[in-house]
């Protein structure tokens, strides 16, 4: 893969601003600061969404406190894994079969459909109990 001047450039901005953003919920409480945004679906309708809970839990886990995480949004901290995984088959680009197979079993389609099918089971059990 070559890395052209505007991937490079890209890449630097991106790692920048999640450097930043990290450094703002390692360094200041969602719980505790208003300016940190409100979830507009629990606003409007008190029941809480799947990603309700996200910054809370983001924050916990830049501060090393997975349990607290873990009870803020079970889900974030269980795909965290997950998603770097899939960052990194899609930026390395591996080319061997057992790797695509890998890729196309986690993030296929029928995988798509296993992710909406967990996010929303999560969604309705967390207003449930």
């Amino acid at each position: 893969m070559a890395f052209t001047k505007r991937n490079i450039i890209y890449g630097c901005i991106a790692v920048l601003v999640i450097a930043i953003i990290a450094v703002v919920y390692f360094s200041y409480d969602p719980a505790q600061n208003s300016y940190f945004p409100k979830c507009p679906f629990y606003v409007l309708t008190g029941y809480k969404c799947p990603g309700c809970g996200s910054q809370r839990a983001i924050h916990a886990l830049l501060n090393g406190n997975v349990i607290s995480a873990f009870t803020e949004n079970m889900l974030l901290v269980l795909a965290i894994p997950y998603i770097l995984l899939g960052v990194v088959l899609d930026i390395k680009k591996f080319h061997g079969l057992r790797i695509q197979r890998l890729r196309k079993t986690l993030y296929g389609q029928k995988a798509i459909l296993a992710v909406l099918i967990i996010i929303i089971g999560f969604w309705i059990l967390r207003n449930v109990f």
